[in-house]
Protein backbone atom coordinates (compact mmCIF):
# COMPACT_ATOMS: atom_id res chain seq x y z
CA UNK A 1 0.00 0.00 0.00
CA UNK A 2 1.35 3.38 -1.01
CA UNK A 3 0.16 6.87 -0.32
CA UNK A 4 1.77 9.84 -1.99
CA UNK A 5 1.96 13.35 -0.65
CA UNK A 6 3.16 16.31 -2.70
CA UNK A 7 4.55 14.97 -6.01
CA UNK A 8 7.49 16.90 -7.45
CA UNK A 9 10.48 15.07 -8.97
CA UNK A 10 12.77 18.02 -8.19
CA UNK A 11 12.21 17.66 -4.46
CA UNK A 12 14.05 15.09 -2.34
CA UNK A 13 11.74 12.15 -1.70
CA UNK A 14 11.11 10.93 1.85
CA UNK A 15 9.61 7.45 2.21
CA UNK A 16 7.71 7.12 5.50
CA UNK A 17 7.55 3.67 7.10
CA UNK A 18 5.22 3.19 10.08
CA UNK A 19 5.46 0.84 13.05
CA UNK A 20 3.83 -2.42 14.13
CA UNK A 21 0.02 -2.58 13.91
CA UNK A 22 -0.17 0.93 12.48
CA UNK A 23 -0.93 2.41 9.06
CA UNK A 24 0.58 5.17 6.88
CA UNK A 25 -1.94 7.54 8.48
CA UNK A 26 0.13 7.47 11.69
CA UNK A 27 2.96 9.19 9.77
CA UNK A 28 0.75 11.85 8.22
CA UNK A 29 1.65 14.67 10.68
CA UNK A 30 5.34 14.16 9.92
CA UNK A 31 4.57 14.01 6.19
CA UNK A 32 2.78 17.34 6.37
CA UNK A 33 5.74 19.00 8.12
CA UNK A 34 8.19 17.52 5.61
CA UNK A 35 6.17 18.75 2.66
CA UNK A 36 6.09 22.21 4.19
CA UNK A 37 9.88 22.03 4.49
CA UNK A 38 10.35 21.28 0.79
CA UNK A 39 10.34 17.49 0.61
CA UNK A 40 8.14 15.16 -1.39
CA UNK A 41 6.69 12.33 0.72
CA UNK A 42 5.47 8.82 0.06
CA UNK A 43 3.86 6.57 2.66
CA UNK A 44 4.70 2.88 2.58
CA UNK A 45 2.06 0.69 4.17
CA UNK A 46 2.24 -2.95 5.17
CA UNK A 47 0.25 -5.47 7.15
CA UNK A 48 1.47 -6.60 10.56
CA UNK A 49 -0.51 -9.81 10.09
CA UNK A 50 1.16 -12.35 7.82
CA UNK A 51 4.43 -11.14 6.31
CA UNK A 52 7.80 -11.27 8.07
CA UNK A 53 10.24 -8.36 8.27
CA UNK A 54 12.25 -9.88 5.41
CA UNK A 55 9.16 -10.03 3.19
CA UNK A 56 8.09 -6.49 4.04
CA UNK A 57 11.62 -5.21 3.44
CA UNK A 58 11.82 -6.91 0.05
CA UNK A 59 8.57 -5.29 -1.01
CA UNK A 60 9.78 -1.87 0.18
CA UNK A 61 13.00 -2.28 -1.81
CA UNK A 62 10.99 -3.11 -4.91
CA UNK A 63 8.78 -0.06 -4.48
CA UNK A 64 11.78 2.26 -4.17
CA UNK A 65 13.50 0.75 -7.20
CA UNK A 66 10.35 1.20 -9.29
CA UNK A 67 9.88 4.78 -8.16
CA UNK A 68 12.73 6.10 -10.39
CA UNK A 69 13.03 9.42 -8.54
CA UNK A 70 15.86 11.68 -9.81
CA UNK A 71 16.29 13.60 -6.54
CA UNK A 72 17.76 11.99 -3.37
CA UNK A 73 15.62 9.40 -1.59
CA UNK A 74 15.48 9.38 2.22
CA UNK A 75 13.57 7.32 4.80
CA UNK A 76 11.83 8.32 8.02
CA UNK A 77 10.71 5.39 10.14
CA UNK A 78 8.91 4.69 13.39
CA UNK A 79 9.68 1.68 15.59
CA UNK A 80 9.49 -1.54 13.50
CA UNK A 81 9.78 0.61 10.37
CA UNK A 82 13.47 1.10 11.10
CA UNK A 83 14.08 -2.65 11.04
CA UNK A 84 12.06 -2.93 7.83
CA UNK A 85 14.32 -0.36 6.14
CA UNK A 86 17.38 -2.27 7.31
CA UNK A 87 15.87 -5.36 5.66
CA UNK A 88 15.21 -3.40 2.46
CA UNK A 89 18.82 -2.23 2.29
CA UNK A 90 20.49 -5.48 3.29
CA UNK A 91 21.22 -7.04 -0.13
CA UNK A 92 21.99 -4.17 -2.45
CA UNK A 93 22.20 -0.43 -2.37
CA UNK A 94 19.01 1.20 -3.58
CA UNK A 95 19.55 3.98 -6.11
CA UNK A 96 19.82 7.48 -4.70
CA UNK A 97 19.31 6.61 -1.01
CA UNK A 98 20.92 9.24 1.18
CA UNK A 99 19.71 9.45 4.77
CA UNK A 100 17.55 7.48 7.20
CA UNK A 101 15.95 8.88 10.35
CA UNK A 102 14.74 6.22 12.77
CA UNK A 103 12.28 7.16 15.51
CA UNK A 104 12.30 4.82 18.53
CA UNK A 105 13.83 1.91 16.60
CA UNK A 106 14.26 -1.47 18.33
CA UNK A 107 17.62 -1.97 16.63
CA UNK A 108 18.72 -4.44 19.28
CA UNK A 109 15.27 -5.87 19.88
CA UNK A 110 12.71 -5.18 22.58
CA UNK A 111 12.14 -6.99 25.90
CA UNK A 112 8.43 -6.34 25.40
CA UNK A 113 8.56 -8.38 22.18
CA UNK A 114 10.27 -11.15 24.15
CA UNK A 115 7.24 -11.29 26.45
CA UNK A 116 4.53 -10.96 23.81
CA UNK A 117 5.92 -12.93 20.85
CA UNK A 118 5.24 -16.42 22.35
CA UNK A 119 1.54 -15.53 22.55
CA UNK A 120 0.92 -13.26 19.56
CA UNK A 121 3.77 -14.14 17.21
CA UNK A 122 1.49 -16.49 15.28
CA UNK A 123 -0.72 -13.52 14.38
CA UNK A 124 1.74 -10.60 14.23
CA UNK A 125 4.51 -12.22 12.20
CA UNK A 126 7.05 -9.39 12.67
CA UNK A 127 6.96 -9.81 16.48
CA UNK A 128 9.57 -12.62 16.66
CA UNK A 129 11.79 -10.43 14.46
CA UNK A 130 11.76 -7.79 17.20
CA UNK A 131 12.91 -9.93 20.12
CA UNK A 132 16.31 -9.59 21.77
CA UNK A 133 17.32 -13.08 20.62
CA UNK A 134 20.55 -13.07 18.63
CA UNK A 135 18.86 -14.62 15.57
CA UNK A 136 16.03 -12.08 15.40
CA UNK A 137 15.97 -9.70 12.43
CA UNK A 138 16.42 -6.71 14.72
CA UNK A 139 19.75 -8.06 15.98
CA UNK A 140 20.96 -10.05 12.97
CA UNK A 141 20.33 -7.67 10.07
CA UNK A 142 23.51 -5.91 8.91
CA UNK A 143 23.94 -2.17 9.21
CA UNK A 144 23.04 -0.51 5.89
CA UNK A 145 26.10 0.71 4.00
CA UNK A 146 26.48 3.98 2.18
CA UNK A 147 23.70 5.81 4.03
CA UNK A 148 23.69 8.27 6.92
CA UNK A 149 21.56 7.10 9.83
CA UNK A 150 20.14 9.39 12.49
CA UNK A 151 18.31 7.94 15.49
CA UNK A 152 15.85 9.76 17.74
CA UNK A 153 14.94 7.99 20.99
CA UNK A 154 12.42 8.88 23.68
CA UNK A 155 13.63 9.17 27.27
CA UNK A 156 10.46 7.46 28.54
CA UNK A 157 9.93 5.02 25.71
CA UNK A 158 8.41 2.16 27.71
CA UNK A 159 8.75 -0.36 24.86
CA UNK A 160 12.35 -0.07 23.67
CA UNK A 161 15.31 0.41 25.99
CA UNK A 162 17.45 3.43 25.17
CA UNK A 163 20.55 1.29 24.68
CA UNK A 164 18.67 -0.90 22.19
CA UNK A 165 17.90 2.02 19.87
CA UNK A 166 21.57 2.40 18.94
CA UNK A 167 23.02 0.94 15.76
CA UNK A 168 26.74 0.41 15.08
CA UNK A 169 27.94 3.02 12.62
CA UNK A 170 25.05 5.41 13.27
CA UNK A 171 25.77 8.96 12.15
CA UNK A 172 23.97 10.69 15.02
CA UNK A 173 21.79 9.82 18.01
CA UNK A 174 19.65 12.17 20.08
CA UNK A 175 17.34 11.65 23.07
CA UNK A 176 14.15 13.67 23.40
CA UNK A 177 11.37 13.83 25.97
CA UNK A 178 8.50 11.44 25.41
CA UNK A 179 7.25 7.90 25.09
CA UNK A 180 7.33 5.36 22.29
CA UNK A 181 4.11 6.08 20.47
CA UNK A 182 3.40 9.80 20.80
CA UNK A 183 6.70 11.67 20.82
CA UNK A 184 6.88 11.38 17.02
CA UNK A 185 4.05 13.92 16.80
CA UNK A 186 5.90 16.61 18.73
CA UNK A 187 7.05 19.64 16.77
CA UNK A 188 10.54 19.52 18.29
CA UNK A 189 10.99 15.94 17.09
CA UNK A 190 9.78 16.76 13.59
CA UNK A 191 12.23 19.67 13.45
CA UNK A 192 15.03 17.29 14.38
CA UNK A 193 13.96 14.99 11.54
CA UNK A 194 14.09 17.87 9.05
CA UNK A 195 17.45 19.02 10.40
CA UNK A 196 19.01 15.59 9.90
CA UNK A 197 17.56 15.12 6.42
CA UNK A 198 18.98 18.49 5.38
CA UNK A 199 22.32 18.50 7.17
CA UNK A 200 23.09 14.97 8.38
CA UNK A 201 23.10 16.05 12.02
CA UNK A 202 20.75 16.90 14.87
CA UNK A 203 20.41 20.21 16.66
CA UNK A 204 22.24 19.09 19.82
CA UNK A 205 22.96 16.24 22.26
CA UNK A 206 19.44 16.50 23.65
CA UNK A 207 16.29 18.22 22.55
CA UNK A 208 12.99 19.09 24.14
Amino acid sequence: MLSAGHRDSLRPLVVLVHGLARTPASMWPIARRLEGAGFETMGFGYSSVGPSVAQIGARLAGVVRERSHPAPVHFVTHSLGGVVVRAALRREALPGVGRVVMLAPPNRGSPLADCVAPYLGWLLKPLPDLTTHEASAARALPVPRGVEIGIIAGDRDGKVRLADTHLPGETAHVVVRGGHSLFIYRRAVQEQVIRFLREGRFAGPAAG
